[in-house]
């Protein structure tokens, strides 16, 4: 596997060689420039070489991958006799619900000139009205592992046809537990090198070249490496509550801030179902996201937080990776993250495509123990604010009826990294 480096030059769109019809839908989106991981890969791919490409969420990784997509589909079209092939010509393979959405939502912006047919498929929706259109045809199908492989094996569609295929957040991918399914949809596919290959990740950490080595063909290794991990527009701060303080002083803060379109995450589902009472009990309009709550009601929610409509969404990490919400002012970390890069992840959920936003953290006695760790990983001190008696204010606590004993919401932090002990484990400054 070839490695290349990060180009000093700006790369303008309208000078890559790409077909009018893309950049046409390039030209509406707004975008006039690559950003460091586009500028690096989509020469790469164009070329018809195969990319396996890091860089941190938020950076244009899906933009990268839908061009070079786009523009292989448009340069090399089917054989007469395939011409009303009703199969993929390429497939996009994404961890969540919400990213393949996301990816889906993004190829009719970029692919509107195009007359490339985009379907998505997932979990948790109707099984019928996706079939139905998938049996209508095809162009590029984007798709969770578990329901992709469903329709698979029902022979709704074959591979046969596939001319790229995409590997979208392969890291996550291994987290999931979805690696089985991902080697079983490539061993489908076409010989390696009868297709273009991308995959994306925001580490290429053994496990994932591993997969780039055994799946594609000889790619090219793309590392963006940011001089920061976190975002230099993300004001981060800390506060050292105790856990019988952190209610008192998450209420208190929204108020001050005046929370609009802000996220608020914790490690545990049931935590989230308490934090959404509180806040709804204190007069906010808060909704809470987990891996439980029925498709066509997440889809709801997140249309009505990003029109403004609901103002806090509290969410566990299932909601961390994948969700591109633009406006997105404050990032509250209730729990603090056991694992470092999901520190990165949520607080990455501001300050996108060029905003500011605030990142406010509360290192409580349960969870003050991965703090050294976090701040490790990113390279600095967060600073420490003052909890002052404003903030502890008192608030509306809602009595919470009791709960059903059950394990971890698999997206949130008790599904993996270190098990937290209690007792308090304050910093000293």
């Amino acid at each position: 596997m070839s490695e290349s480096k990060t180009p000093e030059a700006d790369i303008s769109f309208a000078s890559l060689d790409l077909p009018e019809e893309l950049q046409a839908g390039i030209r509406k989106t707004g975008f006039t420039h690559c950003t460091p991981i586009q500028g690096q890969t989509l020469p790469i791919a164009l070329s018809g070489k195969d990319v396996a490409g890091q860089a941190q969420t938020g950076t244009g990784k899906t933009a990268a991958f839908l061009i070079a997509t786009f523009s292989h589909l448009l340069r090399n079209p089917l054989p007469a006799d395939q011409a009303t092939d009703k199969n993929p010509r390429a497939v996009i393979l994404a961890p969540t619900r919400e990213l393949a959405l996301q990816i889906h939502s993004d190829c009719g912006s970029l692919g509107a000139a195009t007359g490339l047919r985009c379907q998505v498929v997932f979990g948790g929706a109707d099984y019928d009205k996706q079939r139905d259109k998938l049996q209508a045809g095809v162009d590029v199908l984007i798709g969770t592992p578990g329901r992709f492989i469903d329709y698979l094996k029902q022979g709704v569609f074959n591979l046969n046809s596939v001319q790229v295929m995409v590997l979208d957040e392969a890291d996550r991918m291994f987290d999931l537990g979805f690696i089985k399914d991902i080697r079983y949809v490539m061993r489908r596919l076409p010989p390696a090198d009868m297709r273009l290959n991308l995959l994306f990740s925001a580490t290429l950490n053994q496990k994932v070249l591993e997969l780039a080595y055994e799946h594609m063909n000889d790619p090219v290794s793309v590392r963006i490496e940011p001089e920061k991990v976190t975002a230099d527009k993300v004001t981060q701060a800390v506060y050292f509550p105790g856990n019988h303080e952190k209610q008192r002083l998450l209420v208190n803060l929204l108020r001050e801030v005046d929370a609009q379109r802000t996220m608020v995450f914790v490690n545990m589902k049931h935590q989230a179902e308490k934090v959404a009472v509180l806040l709804s009990a204190n007069g906010f309009s808060a909704s809470a996201i987990s891996g439980d709550v029925p498709q066509n009601k997440r889809m709801r929610m997140l249309e009505s937080f990003q029109s403004g409509e609901l103002a806090i969404l509290i969410a566990t990490d299932v909601a961390s990776r994948g969700l591109h919400i633009d406006g997105v002012t404050h990032v509250v970390n209730y729990d603090l993250p056991q694992d470092c890069e999901d520190y990165v992840h949520r607080i990455g959920r501001t300050a996108r495509a060029g905003a500011s936003g605030d990142a406010i953290s509360f290192a409580c006695e349960s969870y003050a123990m991965t703090m050294p760790d976090i701040e490790k990983y990113i390279g600095f001190s967060i600073p420490v604010k003052p909890i002052t008696p404003e903030l502890l204010a008192e608030v509306t606590v809602p009595k919470m009826p009791p709960r059903k004993r059950s394990g971890p919401s698999k997206g949130g932090a008790g599904g993996r990294g270190r098990p937290h002990s209690g007792g308090g484990q304050h910093r000293r400054r």
